[in-house]
């Protein structure tokens, strides 16, 4: 369980990188969309659709990886009248239902690329399927990190949770 965790680390330390590249990324694109369409009366017409495709990988990757290290939402009051064996299993139900909802990202994310896959987004030149490409990235990683939070708690490994210490070594 603990190379699974190390492997699972390593992806959600790329994708963590992945997000705050495209967000450095984005913010350089759409500074340079004001200044040419400011300055210099003139636009860029591929940097606005560009930097909306961008963002989106960055909201999904980076949601994934909050999942992972816990951070996910969370309805806490009963957890504080209920005995600390009913907390794991309240907290395993918690990452089942947050894995359903990756399946469902990955499901209807990867129904809505193959209906826009024959589209061509005009000022990128590129399939309408690219659109859809971070919710199914993203629904992926939901679902492994998830499942992955469900298989530490079962093995006895200690599990973050919102608000305390990352223990996940």
């Amino acid at each position: 369980m603990k190379s699974v965790a190390l492997t699972t680390g390593l992806l959600a330390r790329v994708a963590l990188w992945v997000a705050g590249v495209g967000l450095v990324v984005m913010t350089a694109l759409i500074a340079a969309q004001v200044f040419w369409r400011y300055i210099l009366n003139d636009s860029i017409v591929w940097t606005e659709p560009a930097s909306v495709m961008i963002m989106g990988w960055f909201i999904f990757l980076g949601a994934a990886v909050g999942i992972r290290e816990g951070y996910h939402l969370s309805f806490d009051v009963m957890l504080y009248l209920v005995p600390d064996r009913v907390k794991l299993v309240l907290y395993s139900i918690s990452d089942l239902a947050v894995a359903g909802f990756g399946v469902g990202m990955v499901w209807f994310g990867w129904k809505l690329a193959a209906k826009t896959a024959a589209n061509m987004l005009p000022s990128l030149g590129i399939s309408g399927a690219f659109d859809f490409a971070p919710l199914v990235a993203g629904g992926v990683l939901v679902v492994l990190f998830s499942l992955e939070r469900v298989a530490r708690r079962a093995a006895g490994l200690p599990t973050a949770r919102f608000g305390e210490d990352a223990v996940e070594h």
